[in-house]
């Protein structure tokens, strides 16, 4: 009898305290020891969740209250207190990086509208940027920058980066409410206008395929590697193109489209025989696809307006960012740091002011 209520007490102790250990460890595992936070204001917060959520290595999105005064806001009276509806983005940096976070929230907002954001009126609907350390601040602004390049709009960007400030969790029945009622979500997403305004701005002003030149265009523009290689994926030589070892100060565009999407401050010595980067200068001019070729499945990386096939991004590349877009020579087009102005490029030059 003993025996047995000693056997008993240990398959006790072993549901109840060894069970739950090994399941914190798994969730360890799965998420890694390695998080950082991003916070995004962009009008209703509903709207806000699901896009993020979307996205391979976000690890969590909140719903909730930020920038103002008063504690403990909740959704009758956060307005009062200054604060405006945004996302609290818990992110693995390994995965996703905050630039590409920046890209995803530009394509979610109108951010030239500073008295809210479609339907909903008002400084608690307005769009913002908080950032948590100096190299996100950083990042947006070049983010924002590029934005306004782009010309995507016709207006001013007026979203403001400024710091994070105390971030209140919503109320439960606004965590997630795209799940919770999905009827009632797409309802209002289609009657605040912020659906048909997306989808005008991004199809339509960067279509990509859509606005590419013919293929008798194409072929009359490019040398016969570059039409290879941007338009049938095709792969230069390593150690044998034109700027796998250009170590010159300036930034790289589509040779096709002329979109930026290269900078020589993020260039690095790879010693593949091809350029390298550790990320993108605008990543919303980047497209990222799974390439299932060779055997292995890759990730290639395409220009967006161009749809230009520019080479293909890896997981080895240096700190912070940890990856290498390995890029053929023969998609870009390179514009020298002293050129820039009387290039159209301009609006770089403050990446190599002294």
């Amino acid at each position: 009898m003993n025996d047995f209520i000693v056997l008993s007490l240990f398959f006790l102790f072993f549901i109840f305290m060894v069970q739950p250990l090994s399941e914190k460890a798994i969730a360890t595992e799965m998420i890694g020891d390695k998080t950082e936070k991003a916070t995004f204001a962009g009008g209703c917060f509903w709207c806000m969740e699901k896009p993020f959520e979307q996205a391979s290595g976000v690890l969590s999105v909140t719903a909730g209250y930020t920038g103002g005064s008063s504690q403990n806001p909740n959704y009758q009276n956060y307005g009062a207190g200054g604060h405006i509806e945004a996302v609290e983005i818990v992110y693995n940096p390994d995965k996703i990086t905050f630039e590409q976070l920046l890209a995803i929230f530009w394509r979610q907002i109108d951010p030239t509208d500073d008295g809210g954001q479609f339907v909903d009126r008002g400084r608690e609907y307005s769009s913002a940027i908080f950032y948590h350390d100096e190299a996100q601040k950083k990042a947006a602004e070049l983010s924002r920058k590029n934005l306004a390049y782009d010309k995507i709009f016709t207006k001013p960007i007026v979203t403001p980066i400024i710091p994070a400030t105390i971030f209140y969790p919503a109320e439960d029945y606004h965590q997630d409410y795209y799940k919770k009622k999905p009827l009632r979500y797409k309802l209002y997403r289609s009657g605040s206008g912020r659906d048909q305004f997306l989808e005008k701005t991004w199809n339509e002003k960067k279509g990509g395929a859509k606005n590419k030149m013919t293929k008798s265009e194409l072929q009359q523009k490019l040398t016969p590697l570059q039409y290879e290689v941007t338009q049938n994926e095709g792969t230069e030589p390593p150690f044998n193109n034109e700027y796998w070892n250009n170590a010159r100060p300036g930034i790289y565009v589509d040779i096709v489209s002329g979109e930026p999407l290269f900078s020589s401050t993020d260039k690095f010595k790879s010693g593949t025989g091809w350029p390298s980067f550790s990320k993108p200068l605008a990543p919303q001019n980047i497209v990222e696809k799974e390439d299932r070729k060779l055997f292995s499945v890759r990730t290639e990386v395409r220009s967006r307006e161009g749809d230009s096939h520019l080479g293909h991004v890896f997981d080895d590349g240096p700190a912070p960012t940890g990856l290498r877009y390995c890029i053929n020579s023969a998609s870009l087009r390179f514009i020298a740091a002293d050129d820039l102005e009387k290039e159209g490029y301009g609006a770089f030059k403050y990446l190599f002011d002294k």
